[in-house]
């Protein structure tokens, strides 16, 4: 690894100020031999004291302020804008609820420096059961209607060197800073707080890599329920599902999430009704029949892929 590898890291918070800090400590014990991380936080607007919390415990972090309209992908832009001041070379994109093992970036950076032209992503565990794996390596099929989250992987059930992926969450992505430079950042059209849905499977196609690091061990609170359709008013329904692409379950946000990751727009738009019509028969894998569904282990589906083999840098 070059001795002065710079990164910038990018975490957008809003009225979270106990999980911020929370994150911030656990980044105060990375192991950073050969690494120069500077600490971003755009605050979209916190009233929970979160940016006077910052300033008092930790001075080294530099705060972009938001006026509470920027989301999440407009909070990760601005960040990118401001840390691009200090010439990085890598930007870790993260949320504020991650946990870091100590050597999670070492891992990381030595991956992307290894393999190069690449974009990592580490391991996500759930904070409640750690042994279990969240929202790493979904994998595409027409016939899933699309994205499949595994439910029931865990680390024993996956690779234990780095391999080849199609997309990598917004938790926590490391990103050559040149890629985001060529191609640009999120796009806060379409996915106003979603960017990470439509940004790697962009950078695939434009010929970078995506790869997990399972060493890269990261910590994370686990995803709330969405509301419950049913018990909308009409109005909230319209909101939710037609209006506002910034609710998860908006129709519009999840074509456009499929037509932009999909590996061909064609697959996109017909995966997107394969989706809605296994959701009319009960057989959703987002939901409640995808918990019930056997899951072959990671490691023996991903048997035809490229396992990667990469020296590591931390013992």
């Amino acid at each position: 690894m070059s001795p002065s590898v710079r990164v910038a890291a990018v975490i957008p918070v809003h009225n979270r100020k106990e999980l911020t800090l929370q994150c911030l400590k656990s980044m105060r014990r990375l192991l950073l031999e050969g690494i120069e991380l500077r600490i971003f936080v755009v605050d979209d607007g916190s009233t929970d004291g979160t940016s006077e919390a910052l300033r008092n415990e930790y001075p080294e972090v530099e705060i972009v302020e938001g006026d509470g309209h920027l989301w999440y992908t407009g909070a990760i832009n601005a960040g990118i804008k401001r840390a691009f001041d200090s010439d990085p070379d890598y930007f870790l994109l993260m949320n504020d609820d991650q946990v870091f093992d100590d050597g999670a970036l070492h891992h990381l950076v030595g991956t992307a420096e290894a393999i190069g032209n690449c974009a990592v992503g580490g391991l996500l565990l759930l904070w409640d059961t750690p042994h279990r794996i969240f929202q790493v390596s979904p994998m595409w099929r027409i016939r899933w209607g699309g994205w499949r989250h595994w439910q029931k992987q865990t680390v024993w059930s996956i690779p234990d060197t780095p391999w080849e992926v199609d997309l990598i969450v917004g938790n926590c992505l490391l990103v050559p800073a040149d890629a985001i430079k060529r191609h640009g950042p999120m796009d806060t059209v379409r996915f106003p707080n979603f960017g990470d849905a439509e940004l790697t499977p962009r950078l695939k196609r434009k010929g970078l890599r995506l790869v997990l690091e399972p060493k890269a061990r990261i910590f994370c609170q686990p995803n709330s329920l969405p509301p419950s359709v049913e018990r909308m008013t009409w109005s909230e329904r319209y909101r939710h599902l037609c209006s506002d692409l910034r609710m998860t379950q908006n129709i519009r946000r999840r074509w456009y999430a499929w037509i932009a990751g999909a590996p061909n727009p064609l697959s996109g738009a017909i995966a997107f009704i394969v989706f809605f019509l296994r959701h009319l028969i009960g057989r959703n894998l987002e939901g409640d029949y995808g918990s019930r569904c056997e899951e072959p282990e990671l490691k023996s589906l991903l048997a035809e892929r490229k396992i990667l083999k990469v020296k590591p840098r931390v013992a």
